[in-house]
């Protein structure tokens, strides 16, 4: 198997997680990635750039099986207009493309990344290692840890925004 950046990433930080591949033939999307590794479509998680109207790019984790609630996502980031961000500003932001970027690994000080609240009571999630066919399997704990998010609640309209403890 072969070493990307995010896995070295996590070596680094000393953050268990596990190396798993399918077939590059597997069509794009969370739902066909979960179907693949055996895994329910909320586990394959999507990474999602964002961008706001003052021109800040945020990074966004939600199930495969979910959407981003644009009203929740405004006033996390404190934005009145965020959309979702072109291929091209993934790119240039990331450096990865669509359907395969880390949440992890590549960010500068002061990115924020939020993972959505109803992922955190998952015994395990996957997400993009970089490279199309490569996946990362890792905890939620150490998924927060590796990408410091912020767990927010972003896909479930009957609930606060915030996790309130």
């Amino acid at each position: 198997m072969i070493m990307l950046p995010a896995h070295s990433y996590l070596e680094t930080l000393n953050i268990p997680y596990t190396k798993i591949t399918f077939p590059t033939s597997t069509p794009k999307g969370a739902a066909n990635v979960a179907i693949t590794l055996g895994l329910s479509e909320h586990q394959a998680v999507k990474t999602l750039i964002f961008s706001t109207d003052n021109g800040e790019q945020v990074l966004v984790m939600v199930g495969g099986d979910k959407n981003v609630i644009s009203g929740h996502l405004k006033k996390v980031v404190g934005s009145r207009n965020v959309q979702l961000a072109n291929q091209d500003l993934v790119i240039k932001t990331t450096g990865y493309q669509v359907g395969s970027i880390p949440p992890f690994s590549w960010q500068p000080e002061g990115f924020r990344s939020f993972l959505d609240l109803a992922l955190v009571n998952e015994s395990i999630l996957a997400v993009g290692a970089g490279v199309w066919g490569n996946e990362i399997l890792i905890t939620p704990e150490n998924l927060l840890k590796a990408s410091s998010a912020i767990a927010v609640n972003l896909s479930t309209r009957e609930l606060p925004i915030y996790l309130i403890k």
